[in-house]
């Protein structure tokens, strides 16, 4: 399994097993780990689902497309390094990826 770490809103580091081809917010979902609402089950039509992926890990999980990047203009408090966890899919490259949560989601 890849492991994926999500640090709080309190600074707490969860980290989780993903699967494979999983999306980052299923992997939020399937274990628990609040401040990931998923209101929309990874449809990308909300901001339910916005993480910070931290700067070591920007260039291996990649920009937002277009559609995303739309979506993000919904979400509290969007940084460069905004991502929703919805489009950020699960592979090996990501083995110890870390993302945090923001303060609130829409």
């Amino acid at each position: 399994m890849i492991q994926v770490t999500f640090i709080t809103r309190e600074g707490q580091a969860l980290e989780v097993a993903a699967a494979e081809g999983a999306s980052l917010m299923e992997t939020a979902v399937r274990n628990g780990v609040a401040g990931i609402e998923a209101e929309c089950g990874g449809a990308c039509s909300c901001a339910t689902c916005h993480v910070y992926v931290e700067p070591q890990w920007r260039e291996k999980v990649g920009e937002a497309n277009a559609m995303e990047s739309d979506m993000l203009d919904m979400a509290y408090e969007v940084a460069p390094n905004s991502r929703l966890a919805c489009q950020i899919r699960i592979s090996p490259e990501l083995d110890g990826l870390t993302v945090r949560l923001p303060m609130r989601q829409v």
